[in-house]
């Protein structure tokens, strides 16, 4: 796994993509069975593999 911290993803969160920060702040839209889907700013609705990507929370987008 890329990141257990992955894991405690929910809907509403924001978080970054690091491989591809010119996506922007993105806000989780579910996590189901390590998919996580993310509505970026400058990307929209991306399907994420949690155990490829760790992807990064922000706190204060």
């Amino acid at each position: 796994m890329a990141n257990d911290l992955n894991t405690i993803l929910e809907p509403g969160m924001f978080v970054r993509h690091p491989d591809a920060p010119e996506w922007g702040v993105g806000q989780i839209q579910s996590n189901i069975g390590g998919k996580i889907t993310v509505n970026f700013r400058e990307a929209g609705k991306v399907v994420i593999d949690g155990s490829h990507v760790a992807l990064v929370i922000v706190y204060d987008p």
